[in-house]
């Protein structure tokens, strides 16, 4: 056998947590609902966003736009407490499943996930589904 397959079966069927971050240092990571499974928000984690999330069981991620660490929920209060884990096959994304107090998108909807893209005049739109906000981003981040 050689290191290169015993490496890859290490990673994908071994118990060693082996985080591969991407060449900007992220991990792709999907967020749902611990109770319902809705897909609540996918964002990314940098190697101490994940090493926090771990520690504190408190979602922690890294802001491309931002280039920092947060903690969900910082400023909003609208924090998300994880009840499990998941690294995907090849370690390069994390799914957490939570609880959610709040609204977990900006926008101050439930999800981020209130649009649904529908076939039209052989391209796509967008049209709202689920999306009551549950707050003012305005208000909540004096926008």
């Amino acid at each position: 056998m050689s290191v290169a397959t015993s490496a890859h079966n290490d990673v994908e069927e071994g118990l060693d947590f082996q985080p591969k971050f991407d060449a900007s240092g992220l991990l792709t990571c999907v967020a749902t609902d611990a109770g319902t499974g809705e897909v609540l928000m996918v964002a990314h984690m940098n190697e101490e966003a994940l090493r926090r999330t771990i520690a504190s069981g408190d979602a922690w991620y890294f802001s491309r736009s931002r280039n920092a660490l947060w903690r969900k929920g910082e400023r909003s209060g609208h924090t998300q407490r994880v009840v499990e884990m998941r690294m995907d096959c090849d370690q390069d994304a994390i799914w957490i499943r939570i609880e959610q107090t709040g609204a977990a998108c900006h926008t101050g909807r439930r999800s981020c996930f209130y649009r649904k893209v529908e076939p039209a005049g052989g391209g796509a739109k967008l049209t709202f589904v689920e999306a009551d906000k549950l707050f003012d981003p305005q208000v909540v981040y004096r926008k």
